[in-house]
């Protein structure tokens, strides 16, 4: 039998979810935004710490405005750059780097430290149509279980031809979960291979939040059907 009285801690637990729910959606949309801002704030100042160093006092931005503006750093490193490369492309720059690694060939320790370096630069920095051309699926580690993968290249040379497979072979990343810039390099018939219709970016987001937000065409807020 219900009494009047019972209303009353109804109402405060409908309150509290209410304001729970509330809270969570808060966090939600508050930390994507936090982050981003203190992520690139970071950055910056690290930047600035390292390059505001290197500038003669006279020249500090601080000697003319009094204080210190984050990002004067991140500036003179982008214009340092921008001349750095656009020297880099003359035949004078050219001549000029030749002979510095020339130089680091000579050095046992500097070499292999320079080669690795300038290796992932290279790797990190390539050019577009060195990306993923395709998210895929893929069974793995074994028939009956599927993993996400992205399509890199064609398998060409040695590894195409000594592979016991009739058909085309495709190079495929399978990222791991919640860091997808590790994973395991995998090289399939293509007929193992199906193609996704979702983008890379959808993909990735689906690797990294361990299959919590699956891409959805009609409305990115609501759960996909």
């Amino acid at each position: 039998m219900n009494t009047p009285f019972d209303e009353e801690p109804h109402r405060r637990s409908g309150l509290l979810s209410g304001l729970r729910a509330s809270f969570l959606t808060g966090i939600v949309v508050i930390a994507p935004v936090w982050l981003t801002i203190w992520l690139i704030w970071s950055v910056v100042g690290w930047i600035d710490s390292a390059v505001l160093p290197l500038i003669p006092q006279q020249f500090q931005p601080a000697e003319y405005v009094g204080i210190n503006l984050r990002g004067v750093g991140v500036i003179i490193f982008l214009i340092f750059t921008v001349i750095v490369g656009w020297i880099a492309k003359g035949i004078l720059g050219r001549s000029l780097i030749h002979f510095a690694e020339s130089l680091v060939d000579r050095m046992p320790v500097v070499r292999s430290v320079y080669s690795g370096i300038k290796q992932i630069s290279e790797t990190v920095f390539a050019q577009t149509e060195r990306s993923f051309e395709k998210a895929c699926l893929i069974q793995y580690p074994r028939r009956g279980i599927w993993a996400i993968g992205f399509v890199s290249t064609t398998a060409r040379g040695e590894v195409s031809q000594r592979a016991e497979t009739g058909g085309e072979l495709l190079s495929v990343f399978v990222p791991t979960t919640p860091n997808p810039t590790s994973g395991f390099l995998l090289f399939f018939p293509a007929e193992d291979v199906i193609l996704l219709d979702m983008s890379i970016e959808d993909a990735a987001k689906l690797v990294i939040s361990a299959g919590l937000v699956y891409p959805n065409e009609k409305d990115p807020t609501q759960p996909p059907e």
